[in-house]
């Protein structure tokens, strides 16, 4: 990227770098089952990282790219399992934050934070994991509103064939194509297959069965006057947004306000909390 600046006459934005072997695997663990707990990262081990790469910068005469690193990552003890999340624990990461929050121009970045509440989002950024990654906890709340309507649909529609099925349809469409699943589920559970907070159904949306499905949902719940006692049922907190005419009564209205619920985590947990950056 380096390279690249100079290949633009330093005329572009110049990028920010960051740092750290403690990289996760991305979507989860399945430790969390085995071990139910994640080892947090050392002081001891995040100094000679970040030590060893700032030698490494400036051995190539990046002195000017080092002051851009921006932050390092580490494991704060936040993970979360096919079923299970292990939730931050401050007093488990004492020594670490206590140890970020010395650092002159880093900040911690955590990965795997999906599932957090927002209380113990604030924790960390607060403690100075101020960079929080996440990924799966948003497609999961998108495959929560998208099963809710189609439990709706279910309850409006009698006849089988007008239905879109589309529950139905996922699972068999991932039956017949495991290769995104099946390293990661327990062999036989239809349970994880569906509702496992791995959310490998995120990797099915944009097969066409499957996509004709959800358009087959639209087209049904938009032609239909939704109740509101099922959306009640099945959607509560849209539900008193509707009754309150914050939230219009739409399938995909629905399904961006459920997902708002989770970026809204963030914001919380971010706002108005300083760092060394």
């Amino acid at each position: 990227s380096e390279n690249a600046l100079i290949g633009n006459n330093n005329s572009a934005e110049k990028p920010l770098y960051v740092i750290g072997t403690d990289v996760p695997a991305p979507g989860g663990s399945s430790e969390v089952e085995r071990k139910g707990k994640i080892e947090v990262t050392s002081p001891g081990d995040l100094k000679n990282t970040i030590e060893t790469t700032k030698n490494s910068f400036l051995k190539y005469g990046l002195e000017d790219a080092w002051n851009r690193v921006i932050a390092v990552v580490c494991q704060p003890g936040v993970e979360f399992g096919e079923m299970q999340v292990l939730d931050y624990d401050r007093n488990r990461a004492r020594e670490l934050a206590f140890y970020i929050k010395g650092l002159d121009h880093l900040i911690g970045e955590a990965h795997s934070t999906d599932y957090q509440t927002a209380k113990h989002l604030r924790e960390l950024v607060e403690d100075g994991f101020s960079i929080l990654k996440v990924g799966p906890e948003l497609t999961y709340a998108l495959r929560e509103a998208l099963f809710s309507l189609s439990f709706i649909e279910d309850e409006l529609i009698e006849n089988e064939d007008e239905k879109s099925a589309l529950v139905s349809v996922l699972e068999d469409v991932m039956i017949e194509n495991p290769g995104w699943w099946e390293t990661h589920y327990s062999k036989g559970s239809k349970v994880s297959l569906k509702y496992s907070l791995f959310d490998r159904i995120r990797y099915y949306w944009n097969d066409k069965r499957v996509n004709d499905a959800v358009q087959k949902l639209f087209k049904n719940l938009r032609s239909r006057i939704i109740p509101l006692s099922l959306l009640s049922q099945f959607l509560p907190v849209q539900y008193w947004k509707i009754r309150e005419g914050k939230l219009k009564s739409d399938p995909l209205d629905i399904i961006l306000d459920k997902i708002d619920e989770v970026i809204k985590k963030y914001y919380f947990a971010t706002k108005g909390v300083k760092n060394n950056v």
